[in-house]
């Protein structure tokens, strides 16, 4: 809040004592509730004396220590009056202007989900060169940043924050500081995350400030839930609520809320919460636009079998907007509820999107809000969506991930629950050697469980295999163009050579083809066979075929444009075969060669093809994606299909497909 002695020295008695009591209560004790009501009284006794600059300090004061604080329409709109109708008193040039105009900005972007503003008045508060104001900036602009893309963003802003604070002369300007490092040390999963909050807890040591206890409260809750002691976090998680309660601070309950859950669900007693959840989701107290208990209540309500339930709050959450719900500090612990509510429901379209918005941050722990409970590693979350989506190849390779991540965190809870999915993943996988991993990684996973008392996640039924249509994927040709669907999905492609190619495979679900028997033109045509080299027999028969197919051409309607490019396309494959069956000189080339050759060709053609079928329609595209495998051999294998030949060293991964 800055110095107030000069501004109340010419103020009467009574607003100068309401002012300095609500700077006390907020910046040195950190009581929230107290420094509400010493503003508001002040506010109102400089605004029946009509000193603008009591009512400016005082409307400041409002705004509190955090950004929206205060929570219901009606409340915040009577804040931002008053700020608004101070600011119009005062001269546009003064520090204590500047400092209102960061609130009213900070507080706009917030609800909007942006920084754009309050990053504009931090450059105006470096201009300005009033110390005071410009860290107060900083930290309102750290607040609205805490989301997973902004890390770089808020290290800038609280390296500026500790330098500025040297000179602002406040101790609260330092500890934020301190905080929001810390904060943003957990967010990125920093190995020096607790050293910066043993340098919170000495500051806090040497003078108390409740409101910043009570963040440091919170965290020592989700690392007691990390070491896997979880009647000690419960017993904390009380105490914590407690004292976030007795000082006024809005996510007092939330914060409760959330680890709550976080304990429930590692004990394997979500469901006891359904409830509670239910009336968090409802609750006035949330920040602007979280949908994180949402996610919650879908989550726990499929878990409990109620599957109405959890399709309304997952629809909720998802909603039609493909960036929904908005990047904020809760962002990732969200998508995880809807990546458990996704798989228990057995919703491929929704996993599909969840995934794609995860796999930037593969690297994150999924940690919500100021690092007050963890949910573990997101490769867990990835590994979840691809066993959903029946890519089960995929789904080891995130899990391993999340094991390895997870040890990393000191997350046990997390460690236990990715090791069990990972052997469930191995199991479906079905590599020679991976039973005996599976059963290894579960006998361990099942020893750390009963040694922390926790529950382990559910073996997957067979639907859990993945989406129950993958292999329903039909790809027909539609005159020039191809149209392919899965139930009530559908989307017409150009025709590209790979589209025939799939068009093949999805017919045979499961079934190993030779590349070199997908580009040869009769497998493209309905019960022709194929010969895995071009003969001079075959060599015969594809101009033989050349021929009938030119005076089918002159015979069909001019009309039937259809038909003539059918018939025109097919020729020009089977002359391009013909060329492709002569090497150098005219030579015949030998069978490695055309191998090689159609390895890379049609894994190409593939390749492009189902990203031409992921931009007409993501849903089907990722199901490719996760399904097909190329190589010598090609393969579509859907979720519950087995080979019919075993894995094959020659198989490559669509790029996509591999973890970032």
């Amino acid at each position: 809040m800055g110095s107030v002695r000069s501004v109340t020295s010419v103020m009467p008695h009574g607003i100068a004592r309401c002012l300095a009591l609500g700077e006390r209560s907020l910046l040195e004790h950190g009581d929230l509730g107290a420094s509400r009501s010493w503003f508001d009284a002040g506010y109102a006794a400089a605004e029946a004396a009509g000193q603008a600059s009591g009512m400016a300090q005082a409307a400041l004061g409002l705004g509190g220590l955090w950004v929206h604080e205060h929570r219901t329409a009606a409340a915040a709109a009577a804040v931002e009056f008053r700020q608004r109708q101070a600011l119009a008193m005062l001269d546009p040039a003064t520090p204590l202007a500047l400092r209102l105009l960061a609130r009213l900005a900070a507080e706009a972007d917030y609800r909007a989900g942006s920084a754009e503003r309050i990053l504009t008045v931090v450059d105006d508060a470096r201009s300005a060169r009033d110390p005071t104001a410009l860290a107060e900036a900083l930290g309102l602009a750290h607040h609205c940043v805490l989301g997973p893309d902004d890390g770089p963003l808020r290290e800038a802003l609280v390296t500026e924050l500790l330098q500025v604070a040297s000179c602002s002369g406040r101790r609260i300007d330092s500890l934020m500081g301190v905080l929001w490092r810390t904060v943003d040390r957990f967010l990125a999963a920093d190995p020096h995350a607790e050293r910066s909050l043993g340098e919170l807890r000495q500051l806090l040591a040497e003078r108390d400030n409740d409101a910043v206890s009570f963040v440091v409260a919170a965290i020592d809750v989700m690392l007691q839930v990390r070491a896997g002691t979880l009647d000690e976090a419960e017993r904390l998680a009380e105490a914590c609520v407690s004292q976030g309660k007795r000082i006024g601070d809005a996510d007092a309950d939330a914060w409760h809320g959330a680890q709550l859950l976080s304990i429930r669900w590692y004990q394997g007693r979500d469901v006891e919460l359904l409830p509670l959840l239910v009336d968090l989701a409802r609750s006035t107290t949330l920040g602007a636009a979280d949908g994180a208990f949402d996610a919650a209540v879908a989550a726990v309500a499929a878990h409990a079998g109620d599957r109405r339930r959890a399709a309304g709050a997952l629809g909720r959450v998802v909603g039609s907007d493909a960036s929904h719900p908005p990047r904020r500090s809760t962002w990732l612990v969200c998508l995880n509820g809807v990546v458990e509510a996704a798989h228990l429901l057995e919703d491929a379209s929704v996993a599909a999107h969840a995934y794609r918005l995860l796999e930037p941050y593969a690297p994150l722990p999924m940690t919500a809000s100021l690092a007050v409970t963890c949910f573990g590693s997101v490769h867990h979350a990835l590994g979840l969506a691809s066993l959903t989506l029946g890519d089960v190849p995929r789904a080891v390779r995130h899990l391993e991930a999340a094991v390895s991540s997870n040890t990393a965190l000191g997350h046990w809870p997390a460690v236990v629950a990715s090791r069990t999915r990972l052997a469930q993943a191995l199991r479906l996988r079905g590599y020679r050697g991976d039973a005996e991993l599976s059963a290894s990684l579960l006998a361990e996973a099942r020893q750390d469980a009963a040694d922390l008392n926790l529950a382990l996640p559910p073996s997957p039924s067979p639907s859990h295999r993945g989406p129950s249509a993958p292999a329903a994927i039909r790809c027909r040709r539609r005159g020039r163009l191809w149209q392919v669907s899965l139930g009530t999905r559908a989307a017409l492609i150009e025709d590209v050579r790979g589209m025939s190619y799939l068009a093949i495979l999805l017919a045979h679900p499961g079934r190993e083809v030779l590349a070199l028997e997908l580009a040869s033109p009769a497998a493209a045509r309905p019960r022709a066979t194929v010969q895995p080299v071009l003969d001079p027999a075959a060599r015969d028969a594809y101009r033989t075929r050349i021929t009938r197919l030119r005076q089918e051409l002159l015979a069909v309607d001019g009309a039937d444009r259809s038909r003539m490019g059918a018939i025109e396309h097919e020729i020009g494959w089977v002359e391009a075969e013909l060329g492709s069956a002569r090497g150098l000189f005219g030579r015949s080339r030998r069978f490695t060669d055309d191998a090689e050759r159609a390895r890379v060709a049609v894994s190409k053609a593939i390749h492009r093809a189902i990203g031409r079928v992921e931009d007409a329609e993501p849903v089907i595209g990722a199901m490719l994606r996760s399904g097909v495998q190329t190589g010598r051999h090609c393969c579509y294998l859907p979720a519950g299909a087995e080979r019919e030949h075993g894995p094959d060293d020659s198989i490559e991964r669509h790029p996509d497909r591999e973890p970032k």
